[in-house]
């Protein structure tokens, strides 16, 4: 039927339509910010200033006409809450850092959820995080931080190559001194087994002949005593015997005795 008994509404479900939490886009290079959406609470209770792009379709028109109303203005204030939601489950170091893409994919999440909830017909195809960063009156108070933790992981590194050069240093002069300890020891065993095979052996010799083997280390300790000296050995005469000098030392000087 002709207007106005009849209205036709055709959405075009193929255009994919956007929305701006923190911010408000009024030319194409110029941004305008909305401190009131942007600002929220971390996990840690911290405060970050936060934007966001949330990008959607129309996945069934019927629930997209009939079940709500503002559609632009309902996809934007749970885009919001969404993204407030996830941010308080986060400490202030992951929304600033490494945790950002994590940030996105929760509150992908838990945004299609609400507006699958209120059955609005809408599919969120993606969202991104613009910018996370502290507010502006503290961001130097940040730096300082941010700098502190640099100059501790810094530090932490430095300590820990001193520790991997210092420990096996260490453990070799250790195990240097175990095998230098080792060898002395069983120089030691070795020294005392030759000395007392020595002992025993002179000892036998010692029973066969007592008055000869006397005589004879009684020689040799003076030779060891008086070393390089010209020595004359005179026998007592009692026995008659006497006792043959061969003088070595001019026999090798010029072969004189």
């Amino acid at each position: 039927m002709p207007y106005p008994i009849e209205v036709v509404n055709t959405p075009k479900v193929t255009e994919v339509k956007r929305t701006e939490i923190g911010f408000r886009t009024i030319r194409s290079q110029q941004v305008r910010k909305v401190e009131i959406e942007s600002f929220m609470l971390t996990g840690d209770e911290n405060i970050v200033d936060a934007e966001m792009i949330v990008q959607y379709k129309i996945k069934d028109p019927i629930a997209y006409l009939f079940n709500f109303v503002k559609p632009a203005l309902t996809v934007r204030e749970a885009s919001e809450a969404s993204l407030r939601t996830v941010v308080g489950r986060h400490k202030i170091d992951e929304a600033l850092t490494a945790g950002k893409f994590m940030i996105q994919e929760e509150t992908k999440t838990l945004l299609q959820e609400i507006l699958d909830k209120y059955e609005t017909g809408i599919l969120i195809v993606a969202v991104q995080l613009q910018d996370v960063s502290p507010p502006g009156p503290v961001i130097a108070a940040f730096k300082d931080v941010a700098s502190a933790k640099e100059d501790k992981n810094r530090m932490i590194n430095q300590a820990e190559g001193y520790r991997n050069d210092i420990i096996p240093k260490a453990r070799g002069q250790a195990q240097a001194l175990i095998h230098e300890a080792t060898g002395y020891r069983e120089a030691r065993i070795q020294r005392a087994e030759g000395d007392v095979a020595k002992f025993v052996a002179i000892l036998k010799e010692y029973r066969k002949a007592k008055s000869v083997t006397k005589k004879r280390l009684y020689l040799e300790a003076m030779e060891e005593i008086l070393p390089g000296i010209r020595k004359v050995i005179i026998p007592d005469g009692e026995g008659g015997n006497l006792l043959n000098l061969l003088d070595l030392g001019n026999a090798r000087k010029g072969g004189q005795q």
